[in-house]
């Protein structure tokens, strides 16, 4: 392969450029640059998500002087690659970087040159410089990808890292050891260099890659090329030695029967993980991580942990093996648990212990001690984390972790991070300070929410304040086409991370546990419990059917029952308590004309409520009741002949209910969904952790209704 403007064809990249779309932007370098990124960032097997920086210089003109001067544009801190935008790039004066060295004290003061940075600005709109800034800065060339490929990890974390990278590219890749990211490596990249002049990349020892180019163009191709190549041998010597992973230990469990174990255990495992603060969960039975769990070698490999620092940062030190049989009866929790609470224990105390004999004098306080990766052979790999993107990037990262392995077991020995070294990263004051000025995460973040009936109408409106108060939630309705107007709505509000989507029946005990299943292996367990589902039928007595009232009562009180037992279930495999609500209805504490079957369901729904507050005290699981009234916005109930029934039995038109409900009410108000959502996120937001039994009222006040 060569660089040569030709399309090239490789097998283990993927190759995105388009001529045409590059050529809109024929002279904009910094435009080809996030081009050239976004390229980059698409494919996976090149970087991890937020992994990888891109960069180029160009002449620009002085804002002070008018002068022409060289400005750097790089990817700043913090972003992704793949969703790079102008906004996500720092611009340096270059000179101004180079001036520097003058004052650089050492290895020992590296942290304080990332301050400095700041007095290299151009563009004073830039993003924050990240610490890689300086790599870039003391390489000569227009263009530079500094990458994280499986394929050139696998080499670089090698024991015979240097000597293969050397041999595979005949002296036209420089090798720097080992280095944490800053303003040293910086130097050491310029030194290399310097030594080997012509060089078309450098590799990090455990790190990464760094190539580069004349033009973006010349720069994805020598990138994709380099890849290409790594993989190629990775591929050629991949069993030609030794069995992978040193061959199949156990078999794994079929589809099905894996999916099962994960829905019984993952609620567990996020008890246990939860115990610093609560955290979302995400489960993969990736063939990739099927063949390292099984294998010999996952004993031997995985106390090491991983060599990328960012592959590192996402998973933690290392990950917890469970020692439990696939196949293992996990009905039993109490026992699953005994079983459990040692490994837990165990691995807090070893992280303890790495964290005691690592620190420095002004390290920060130790973290979380629970794992972040917990693998379960012959079934997959659960990861928990402050949120679901997180945890799914986490599982990620392991993923591109096992993939580095396995191709450094084929070529050679694997060899991990000193721990040393990963406690400096871990814990490198620097990310300490980025950890600190993140946002203070809102009421509901680490929360999981199920909520019936939430395609529209009230329950839309309580799944979306939840998610936007930090919770991931689970909508769900029993119409098909409604279920698939939400799942939009909700994707462009929130994206795929935020919230699952599923049918449901709540008569039927199998698509209720379907969906708390769903709940289970999206999220790792529930949390808040809303019961919304509902229907209204308004006839007088002697039109009321038995078929009206066995589908109100079904609906809505076995409905409420049945639910609440499912989630109950979840609830107490975690031990962390939770909120049931009950939406239920003005109408279970006044009697109203033609309302018998409706009436009375909602009475039984709420003395449902009382009873279940009661004796879930004990799981510290709270119980409480919100009633609503004619809210007829975005409702179904609504739309045909409940609205019909109210007017008839008030001797008034359909267009007239919402302001004959709102002037029967001492506020004079028109009662929408957002008030219910608004009433349910009192109950779970915090304040109210200690109220269980009560019965809130968001009805505009209704006097026959106060319920003291």
């Amino acid at each position: 392969m060569s660089i040569d403007g030709t399309t090239t064809r490789f097998r283990h990249v993927s190759y995105l450029w388009d001529d045409a779309t590059a050529a809109t932007m024929a002279g904009d370098e910094v435009a080809l640059l996030i081009y050239r990124s976004n390229l980059l960032g698409a494919d996976l097997r090149l970087t991890n998500y937020g992994g990888g920086n891109t960069s180029c210089k160009v002449i620009a003109k002085d804002p002070l002087t008018g002068a022409p001067t060289e400005v750097m544009w790089v990817k700043g801190s913090g972003g992704d690659l793949g969703t790079l935008k102008r906004s996500g790039l720092a611009a340096l004066y270059v000179d101004r970087l180079h001036s520097l060295q003058h004052i650089y004290r050492g290895i020992a003061h590296e942290d304080e040159m990332v301050e400095l940075f700041n007095h290299c600005i151009y563009d004073l709109n830039s993003k924050v410089p990240s610490i890689d800034t300086p790599l870039h800065g003391f390489l000569p060339f227009k263009h530079i990808d500094h990458l994280h490929p499986d394929a050139a990890i696998a080499i670089a974390a090698a024991k015979d890292g240097k000597k293969i990278t050397q041999e595979l590219f005949s002296g036209t890749i420089g090798w720097v050891p080992w280095q944490k990211p800053g303003f040293d490596l910086g130097l050491q990249l310029k030194q290399c260099l310097a030594e080997n002049p012509g060089i078309r990349g450098i590799m990090l020892g455990s790190h990464g890659l760094f190539t580069w180019g004349d033009t973006a163009y010349e720069s994805y191709t020598n990138t994709l090329e380099v890849i290409e190549r790594c993989a190629e041998y990775l591929q050629e010597n991949t069993g030609r030695h030794k069995l992978v992973f040193g061959g199949t230990k156990i078999a794994s469990l079929e589809k099905e029967a894996r999916l099962a174990q994960a829905v019984a255990l993952a609620p567990v495992l996020r008890g246990y993980c939860s115990s610093f603060r609560k955290m979302i969960g995400h489960f993969t039975d990736d063939q990739r991580v099927l063949e390292f769990i099984n294998s010999n070698d996952l004993d031997r490999l995985a106390p090491l942990g991983t060599s990328c620092p960012d592959h590192f940062l996402r998973t933690k030190i290392s990950p917890l093996v469970l020692n439990l049989p696939a196949t293992a009866d996990l009905s039993d929790v109490a026992a699953i648990k005994a079983c459990l609470s040692p490994l837990f224990g165990d691995y807090r105390m070893m992280y303890a212990d790495y964290y005691n004999t690592c620190k420095h004098p002004n390290s920060p306080a130790m973290r979380d001690p629970n794992p972040v990766v917990i693998l379960y052979p012959g079934v997959g790999m659960f990861t928990f984390a402050k949120d679901k993107q997180t945890a799914r990037v986490a599982a990620e990262f392991y993923i591109n972790a096992i993939n580095v392995m396995k191709g450094a077991e084929a070529i050679s020995e694997y060899m991990a991070l000193p721990r040393q070294e990963a406690f400096n990263i871990e814990y490198w004051l620097l990310e300490e300070a980025k950890l600190q000025r993140m946002p203070k995460p809102k009421a509901l973040t680490g929360s999981i929410a199920l909520v019936t009936g939430s395609a529209g109408g009230i329950g839309k409106a309580i799944a979306k304040k939840f998610a936007d108060e930090g919770a991931v939630v689970v909508i769900n309705d029993n119409d098909v086409q409604r279920l698939a107007v939400a799942t939009e709505e909700f994707t462009k509000l929130y994206g795929k991370d935020v919230f699952a989507a599923d049918i449901l029946d709540v008569t039927n005990v199998e698509s209720i546990h379907k969906t708390c299943n769903t709940a289970v292996l999206a999220f790792g367990g529930i949390d808040i419990l809303v019961n919304c589902a509902g229907l209204s039928i308004s006839k007088p007595l002697e039109e009321h059917t038995e078929k009206d009232w066995d589908l109100l009562y079904d609906v809505l009180v076995k409905g409420q029952f049945l639910v609440t037992q499912a989630g109950v279930e979840i609830m107490r495999k975690q031990g962390k308590g939770g909120d049931v609500l009950n939406i239920v209805s003005k109408n279970a504490l006044v009697s109203g004309p033609d309302n018998a079957a409706y009436g009375s369901a909602k009475a039984a729904q709420l003395h449902l409520s009382r009873l279940n507050a009661a004796e879930l005290g004990k799981d510290r699981i709270r119980v409480n009741v919100v009633n609503p009234d004619a809210v007829i916005s975005d409702s179904k109930i609504w739309a045909g002949a409940w609205a019909e029934g109210r007017a008839k039995a008030y001797s008034i038109k359909v267009e007239e209910l919402p302001a004959f409900y709102a002037k029967r009410t001492l506020l004079n108000e028109i009662i929408v969904p957002e008030d219910i959502a608004n009433a349910c996120f009192v109950f779970v937001g915090g304040l109210l952790s200690k109220a269980t039994g009560n019965v809130l009222n968001v009805d505009g006040g209704v006097t026959m209704a106060f319920v003291r």
